[in-house]
């Protein structure tokens, strides 16, 4: 059982950005893959009201299971998110999905993206191209996530600790949208391939 901590923020300029990841030392470790997940939860929606997630994710031909919830300490400060997190492959996403349908889970929440994946050996940057906006986390240790938040020049005003549920729901307030789920299809304007 591992604490996940990360922090996202708004990437404007993907190619520049890139140029920046190059220039801090980072290498591209997975080049731009389409990513879908897909939340589940009791029908009262009783994990997310324990902010506790249960994810089915399938990304660069691999599915994924993963639970997420907030540490026994608590949430911890505020600069930085902090999950609980607890992952596994698993072969049949699919048949994944049936088992947790007859368990009474349902799809709660759909959400997609092209992601590429950087490291410089001592933490991971992702970069997320998602139906409404393009966005990078930062996920290490808090002390690496500030140094390598220098580095490519992102202040910690610009440090976001929302997923991405959350910012969906914020953009969609916004734009008083009716789409549902972060896809590509339901949100409409979004960038494409």
């Amino acid at each position: 059982m591992a604490i996940e901590t990360e922090i996202k923020f708004k990437v404007d300029d993907l190619v520049g950005f890139a140029t920046r990841l190059t220039n801090a030392g980072f290498r591209l470790e997975t080049p731009r893959q389409f990513e879908s997940n897909v939340l589940y939860d009791l029908p009262d929606r009783s994990m997310r009201a324990r902010t506790e997630i249960l994810r089915l994710r399938h990304y660069a031909g691999r599915w994924m299971v993963t639970h997420k919830r907030v540490p026994d300490s608590g949430i911890g400060e505020d600069r930085h998110k902090h999950r609980v997190e607890t992952e596994a492959e698993v072969s049949d996403g699919d048949a994944l999905a049936g088992i947790f349908s007859s368990l009474g889970l349902i799809p709660a929440f759909r959400y997609e993206k092209w992601r590429s994946e950087w490291s410089d050996g001592k933490g991971h940057c992702v970069v997320d191209e998602t139906p409404i906006g393009n966005f990078a986390e930062l996920e290490g240790s808090a002390e690496w996530i500030d140094n390598a938040a220098n580095q490519l020049g992102v202040v910690p005003s610009e440090y976001m600790t929302l997923s991405y549920g959350r910012l969906f729901e914020a953009w969609q307030q916004e734009h008083q949208s009716s789409a549902q789920n972060l896809t590509f299809e339901e949100v409409k304007g979004a960038p494409a391939e």
